[in-house]
């Protein structure tokens, strides 16, 4: 195996990561409006069972997790396209629906989990690979 064919699969992988991370803001940011509207939906699908510091109204939460999956969509669509302003902002608002989901733990425990799990992934996909999207996707 010779060194240019190395850097092709090292920029393959980091394409495939950029991707992920594009393709996972979308879904996260998805639930997150899912989330949202729910919860300005109907107020008692979600049970809180122990008193938290994070006390807010569910209606002020179905549009926190609404604005933040707006946010979420489009800047997995900017990645998408290897837009260097979405993938600023979604490093920003991904750290931003990590603190949400923890913030949100009372009411989903899970799933709060999960996303932060997923998130830091993304964070830590677009800020390692973001830049190399635009060299190779062609978009």
């Amino acid at each position: 195996m010779n060194v240019e064919t190395e850097v092709e699969d090292k920029n393959m992988w980091a394409v495939g990561w950029s991707a992920f991370a594009a393709i996972t803001l979308v879904l996260v940011g998805a639930g997150a409006l899912i989330e949202g509207v729910v919860a300005l939906v109907d107020d008692e699908f979600y049970v809180v069972g122990e008193e938290w510091v994070f006390e807010f109204d569910l209606t002020t939460w179905g549009w926190i997790h609404i604005i933040l999956g707006v946010a979420l969509v489009a800047s997995g669509i900017g990645v998408l396209f290897a837009n260097v302003v979405a993938r600023t902002v979604g490093v920003i608002v991904a750290a931003l629906a990590m603190i949400s989901n923890f913030a949100w733990m009372p009411y989903y425990p899970l799933w709060s989990i999960t996303l932060i799990a997923i998130s830091v992934a993304v964070i830590w996909a677009l800020t390692v690979h973001g830049r190399d999207i635009a060299k190779r996707s062609g978009w």
